[in-house]
């Protein structure tokens, strides 16, 4: 049963306190030079802005909309570890050394966070990597699925085990499959705010400024030009419309979330996820359960550049909504986001002019593999440093 009313068509996070209460950025309206100029303030462009200072370099930052605006506030607030794809799959694609490296440097990146902002941003908790959904098979197909599913998750438990990186199983009320301990979860709306306020009194950081050019040395915006000899375009959805060149290796595509009004304490311990990482959920300290998901399900409509929510996979999500909080629910949310997603799940650092380095195609996981990703673009425009082989070039 799913309850309708006082439904907002914003985003779910955005009701935390501290969010509403962040105030905005000025926009650029003059002409600057600095260093490094950051193009998008999600995440990952927050990482390169970081990165930056501690390098003791001068850095304007931009963004069209707001600090995390896009999917780097909009997304379900998962910090986990590994590639996009299970590692043992990964592996399969690109070495399984490669797969492995990727997976070590997201466990310093959550470390590295949790450290940065502390516990009321990044909570340690875990995750639960399910066999297909909770609750019992509605429909044999569901069965069938979950049988193989359950395989993957022997083979990702074999792999992780092999290679010492520290995973559990998992058998409770929600259902079998893999806990994750080293993962951690947060509001990803706080998160980059938060590194917005600890940068902003070093960097120049401008919100509501969209960029119309970019060349090697310049970046022009609606309302004035940043001079930069360093320039990391650090965006993921419409990457490919942004740079037109980078259509073909990065595909932009839609994911659709809605929150629900709070539910039993505790029913969702961390974050989890099932269905092979399609639906994902997870509860916050009020009680509130996050959930998104459905994407497999319509994808010929989600490779859209559109963000606007659908009837067809918002009935999905509220759906299973209802089985991961095991309970009716009441929505109170909805909204999607545009990420970037590449054929073979290795994200893009590339550089497109000299000195002109993008980053994206984090593949529905860019909460720690985007920020790893824009220091390596930084690295790139700064240093000429070629990126890990898990970075497609």
């Amino acid at each position: 049963m799913v309850v309708h009313e006082s439904i907002e068509s914003t985003v779910g996070w955005d009701a935390d306190p501290v969010v509403a209460a962040t105030a905005r950025r000025p926009s650029l309206d003059t002409e600057v030079t600095a260093d490094v100029c950051v193009i998008g303030l999600g995440g990952s462009g927050l990482a390169a802005v970081g990165e930056a200072l501690r390098r003791g370099l001068s850095v304007v930052g931009i963004d069209a909309g707001r600090v995390a605006a896009g999917a780097a506030g909009r997304n379900g607030g998962f910090l986990l570890g590994g590639p996009a794809i299970a590692v043992h799959q990964a592996g399969a694609g690109w070495g399984i050394e490669s797969a492995l490296a990727l997976y070590r440097e997201t466990l310093a990146e959550i470390r590295a966070l949790s450290d940065l902002l502390g516990p009321d941003v990044i909570r340690q908790v875990g995750s639960i990597r399910l066999a297909g959904l909770p609750g019992e098979p509605e429909t044999t197909a569901e069965a069938a699925d979950r049988e193989v599913e359950s395989t993957d998750c022997d083979e990702q438990f074999r792999v992780l085990t092999h290679h010492g990186i520290a995973v559990e199983r998992y058998d409770g009320e929600l259902g079998r499959g893999l806990y994750l301990p080293d993962d951690a979860a947060m509001n990803p709306a706080r998160r980059a705010l938060a590194l917005a306020d600890l940068y902003g009194g070093h960097a120049r950081l401008f919100e509501n400024t969209p960029m119309t050019s970019v060349e090697s040395g310049s970046v022009v915006t609606t309302g004035g030009r940043v001079n930069a000899g360093a320039i990391v375009i650090a965006v993921d959805g419409r990457l490919d419309l942004v740079l037109p060149e980078l259509a073909g290796r990065v595909r932009t595509t839609r994911l659709q979330m809605l929150a629900t009004a709070p539910v039993r304490p505790g029913r969702l311990p961390c974050p989890v996820y099932g269905r092979w990482g399609y639906d994902y959920a997870q509860q916050d300290p009020s009680g509130r359960i996050f959930i998104g998901g459905g994407r497999d399900r319509f994808a010929a409509d989600e490779w859209t550049t559109d963000t606007d929510p659908t009837p067809d996979v918002q009935d999905w999500i509220e759906t299973i909504a209802a089985r991961f909080a095991g309970q009716p629910i009441t929505v109170t949310h909805r909204w999607a986001a545009s990420v970037g997603y590449t054929a073979d799940a290795r994200p893009l650092v590339t550089e497109v002019r000299p000195g002109v380095v993008a980053c994206g195609g984090y593949n529905g996981t860019g909460n720690l593999v985007g920020p790893i990703a824009a220091r390596a673009a930084l690295s790139l425009a700064l240093d000429g440093t070629a990126p890990p082989e898990y970075f497609a070039t």
